[in-house]
């Protein structure tokens, strides 16, 4: 599909979420969108759920309420064949215990803060440096650990689950109660439609994303090496020794992290570059090139062996892009497979790491009657040819 083809179905979609006047889009096609619920397992917090989505095409999503979590992502591959493209887990447990966040929802604050400290209006806070020296990801029991609240959501134009979180006032260290829903959209044209909203009633920091980790080849049959990166940045935010941003916001022309053009991702991966060692790989903050305020296209992902595609699309200022360095294959995942070595890839939809202590960055502080809110398309396709 065309970029302006897909820009129109985003927002017929988006229309259907809001339910505001429609537009001249053809209506979707309500026949096939369904959306089922089955017990997930225990947590620490009371029993979790699987709310499967499903559209007319046979793409399926699944979700869990503890972390907000994507569990399964059903897709074609060329040949036509249906196979799970995230890692993961296959009962509620895995999640439960110790994982690097695979397909959970992260926050109040996705990604890291140096050292765990940031001030607003002249008070500091102190947050838990559960990625030493630095905090990660919301800290000790972030919003991946705990358990929404979640009902199915259904329109003539898309199935889905709305989940809610209540974080109190100082949880994990943050200021202020902040109020948060989260709401999963499939449509028939197979975009999975992620749409985040929050308000406080203290001034806080938030910046919520989803840490699915994909593997398109399907079933894990190899790493993410071979498949094809394209991302809509022409700067990035390298870091220091502990993955925080420096402040800079560098070029990536002459450099591995130039994606403008599809390339492999193991093509550059291994060359002698000082970001590549102090992130062991790709593990960067890319600044796209926004035409805009709305939806744009932030990156693709193409797997030659499988034909599946992968695009991104979001409002968001930033994309994380994370090529699993850290898988060392000590996590047995779904049907018993060990997650090894970059066996999946992360593009985080973002504003940027360490944003408050960075007056230059995209703001992330939340005042009360403020309401913070994005969005961020995954659109799934297949090349039919290679």
């Amino acid at each position: 599909m065309k970029k302006t083809m897909l820009i129109l179905t985003a927002a017929a979609f988006l229309a259907g979420c809001k339910n505001t006047p429609k537009s001249d889009e053809p209506e979707m096609e309500a026949s096939g969108l369904s959306v089922s619920k089955a017990p997930f397992g225990n947590t620490p917090d009371g029993p979790a759920d699987l709310y499967t989505l499903r559209n007319k095409n046979g793409l399926e999503v699944a979700v869990t309420n503890f972390g907000a979590t994507i569990v399964k992502v059903l897709t074609p591959d060329r040949t036509g064949a249906m196979e799970d493209i995230v890692l993961g887990f296959d009962s509620v447990d895995g999640y439960v215990g110790d994982n690097p966040y695979f397909g959970a929802v992260v926050g109040r604050y996705g990604n890291r803060i140096a050292k765990g400290k940031f001030s607003l209006d002249g008070q500091e806070y102190t947050l838990a440096t559960n990625n030493e020296p630095n905090h990660l990801h919301g800290g000790v029991k972030g919003f991946n650990k705990v358990l929404w609240t979640a009902e199915p959501v259904e329109s003539d134009s898309f199935t889905g689950v709305k989940l809610h979180y209540l974080s109190k006032d100082m949880e994990e260290g943050y200021p202020g109660n902040l109020d948060v829903t989260m709401t999963y959209s499939l449509n028939n044209d197979n975009e999975l439609l992620m749409e985040y909203a929050a308000t406080t009633d203290k001034k806080t920091v938030c910046n919520l994303t989803n840490h699915a980790y994909f593997n398109l080849t399907g079933g894990v049959r190899d790493s993410i090496l071979r498949h094809q990166l394209k991302i809509n940045a022409s700067r990035y935010t390298p870091v220091d020794a502990t993955l925080i941003p420096t402040g800079e916001l560098a070029p990536v022309e002459g450099t591995p992290f130039d994606f403008r053009r599809i390339t492999a991702i193991g093509q550059r991966i291994g060359e002698d570059n000082e970001q590549l060692r102090r992130g062991l790989g790709y593990d960067h903050n890319f600044v796209l090139d926004r035409q805009g305020a709305g939806m744009e296209l932030a990156a693709s992902v193409y797997d030659p062996f499988s034909g599946r595609i992968l695009e991104v699309w979001t409002v968001e200022p930033g994309v994380q892009f994370y090529s699993g360095n850290f898988l060392d294959g000590s996590i047995t995942g779904k049907g018993g497979k060990v997650y090894t070595h970059r066996t999946g890839l992360c593009l985080e939809t973002q504003h940027f790491p360490d944003s408050p202590n960075h007056p230059d960055f995209p703001g992330t502080t939340l005042a009360p009657g403020q309401k913070y809110y994005t969005k961020t398309i995954y659109r799934f396709d297949v090349k039919s040819d290679q």
